[in-house]
């Protein structure tokens, strides 16, 4: 007792300045195990520097903008509890459809992170520095008050943007996997509902047995509830009309007062700067504002007026199974056949009966619906659930994102991806070293001077390349894997090697331009031997021809292929400068927004209902071309 009292008189004596030099070697968690000693060590480790020490720790953010974030929350405690959580969805996720997109990259908004689609598009007389990178919001995680989450699922239906509020169930600290699925759960609150626009044509009587229903199946006399079915055991087709139905319910037309900026411009433009933080403020309390509000509701009150359900977002059963519609589909992207979809939903009880009749008429396929049978526990276990019985396992239901960490196989730098979940996968960024330096991500173009536009060809296409390396029998390899392309129509699938290069065996040919756009001289510190992708196995598998990759001086990368004496130049992206530079588009519809799972070789993401509100830029957009042409070594 002795000792532990003098070892909290020592640390109750540092200065709090010295303390937080010491927190330093601290996790968050050895902090809050310090403060659960006694009364006075929990009253020093509740110090703002102590905290604020972790939120720097974090590193998701500088402290100069951690001293902003504060604004936002209650404490720095509470902040680094947000910071901690969401720290492993920053990177770049991507999918494989369709072949021209779907490079999402997820970086600090405001007390938040955005999820952010690169546009497939063709580069401006400014080139990729100076030029604006077109993007999309796909999602935002906004940190609480307390530090809590909160989900937003962005979308455009009818040429309007909408929000689609639900929460984050989890997020694995090395997650590999976005999944957005449909979550069952308990009320909670006792009677306390949780509203949605579906009740506005519910009369008091109707929404009052909601509340005051007995057992009706849902939990038993237990009072525990059923064993949750995980929604990947729905099969597809009833997995796509969840999410649609659930989307459906739960739209958020985005106002004026709500469309404003989702992270700042770069601090250099200060002006510009200080006003898009007043805005997000702005935003983000109205936000929060607009979640208490429908939490507070008395949950009898059927005709409030709540601009936004409580989140997280939950639905009642009941309202599902009434408004559950079967026949939805998932092709249209414009949504405009939505309305007329949601005037004839059909009822659960009919779905029910007509699953059993195709379950009895055709035998079980890979997506279509399966029985649970009642044989041994790793049998069922990979039969397909039924609808009725995942919903079964809650009160309410719910939009979720969960974070997962999940044993993937890769094809080099590429992850192999289920073609039937609504997700995204994490690319492997590795940190450049000292024996590794040209790992991570690079942009380019074909052509030299790089990314300068001719007469003849006004853009250039802009590719997105992942660095990585690679030790195949014996060679050092440093792979470039294409992850996007701004081209008219798919020339090399997502996930093909742009080049492969034996960094052990030096080119002896020479860079055949002796100066850059800027006319300085062009100065080669190191040249390697390879090939590049070219025609000759097809589409998925193209052929190569021999090439070369040059280091210039000034940092750029340029691999020529030998025999045609075409050059793709690459130089390393801040993307996340880029991205605070760039131009927001409008959004596909929400569950297409998410990860497009339709195979296109177009560039599908052109295809907005409404583009008068966007700027010149979209001119750099590229034109859809609906058919596939055999893949050739580009031109410049």
């Amino acid at each position: 007792m002795v000792l532990e009292t003098c070892g909290s008189s020592l640390f109750l004596a540092l200065p709090d300045d010295v303390f937080a030099i010491i927190s330093r070697s601290l996790s968050p968690k050895g902090i809050c195990n310090i403060g659960i000693c006694c009364k006075s060590l929990c009253a020093l480790v509740a110090s703002e520097k102590i905290w604020l020490t972790q939120c720097d720790l974090v590193a998701i953010v500088p402290t100069r903008d951690l001293v902003e974030w504060r604004e936002g929350v209650e404490s720095y405690k509470a902040l680094c509890r947000f910071l901690v959580r969401v720290k492993p969805l920053l990177g770049l996720w991507v999918h494989q459809n369709p072949e021209l997109g779907n490079v999402v990259y997820v970086m600090p908004g405001f007390v938040s992170v955005v999820g952010c689609r690169i546009i497939p598009q063709e580069l401006g007389p400014l080139g990729i520095e100076d030029g604006p990178i077109l993007w999309a919001p796909v999602f935002e995680i906004i940190g609480a008050f307390d530090g809590s989450t909160t989900f937003l699922l962005h979308g455009r239906e009818k040429g309007c943007d909408y929000f689609y509020p639900g929460s984050v169930e989890s997020v694995e600290q090395n997650c590999n996997v976005l999944l957005l699925e449909v979550e069952p759960k308990a009320k909670r609150n006792g009677c306390k509902l949780i509203h949605s626009k579906s009740f506005a044509h519910h009369s008091n009587e109707e929404i009052s047995r909601k509340v005051c229903r007995s057992n009706n199946g849902l939990l038993r006399s237990s009072g525990q509830s059923e064993a949750v079915i995980p929604f990947s055991r729905l099969n597809f087709g009833d997995r796509r009309k969840l999410l649609e139905t659930v989307t459906s319910q739960i739209s958020l037309k985005v106002t004026d007062s709500l469309s404003g900026p989702l992270f700042p411009q770069l601090r250099e433009d200060a002006e510009n700067f200080q006003k898009d933080l007043v805005l997000m403020l702005q935003r983000r309390s109205q936000l929060l504002q607009m979640f208490k509000f429908g939490n507070e509701q008395d949950c009898t009150d059927s005709k409030a007026s709540i601009a936004m359900p409580a989140g997280p977002i939950q639905l009642e059963l009941s309202d599902i199974r009434k408004s559950f519609d079967p026949s939805r589909t998932s092709n249209s992207l414009n949504g405009d056949d939505d309305q007329t979809r949601r005037n004839n939903r059909k009822s659960l009880g009919r779905y029910f009966r007509a699953s059993i009749k195709q379950i009895l008429r055709k035998p079980s396929s890979v997506n279509g619906g399966r029985a649970i049978s009642k044989c041994n526990s790793s049998t069922s276990e990979n039969r397909h659930a039924q609808l009725h019985e995942f919903l079964n396992s809650g009160d309410t239901i719910g939009l979720t994102l969960h974070a997962s960490t999940m044993k993937l196989s890769f094809y080099r730098a590429w992850p192999n991806m289920h073609d039937t979940r609504f997700a995204l996968y994490k690319l492997p960024m590795r940190v450049p070293r000292e024996d590794q330096e040209y790992a991570g991500l690079w942009g380019g173009t074909f052509g030299w001077p790089p990314g300068r536009p001719t007469e003849d060809k006004p853009g250039k296409a802009l590719f997105f390349l992942l660095l990585s390396y690679e030790e195949t029998e014996g060679k050092h390899l440093l792979i470039a894997t294409k992850i996007l392309e701004g081209t008219h129509y798919v020339l090399h699938p997502n996930g093909s090697a742009m080049f492969i290069v034996n960094v052990d065996e030096p080119s002896l040919d020479p860079f055949p331009w002796d100066s850059d756009a800027d006319s300085h001289p062009v100065s080669v510190k190191h040249a390697f031997m390879g090939e590049g992708i070219a025609h000759g196995y097809g589409f998925r598998y193209p052929g190569s021809k021999p090439g070369s990759l040059f280091v210039i001086q000034s940092g750029l990368l340029a691999f020529m292929w030998k025999e045609s004496r075409v050059v793709l130049t690459l130089q390393r992206l801040d993307l996340q400068d880029l991205l605070k530079k760039g131009e927001q588009v409008p959004a596909l519809p929400p569950i297409a927004n998410f990860s497009y799972l339709t195979k296109s070789y177009s560039n599908v993401f052109t295809g907005f209902s409404n583009t008068s509100t966007c700027s010149s830029s979209l001119r750099y957009l590229l034109r859809p071309v609906f058919a596939l042409f055999s893949p050739k070594v580009p031109l410049s």
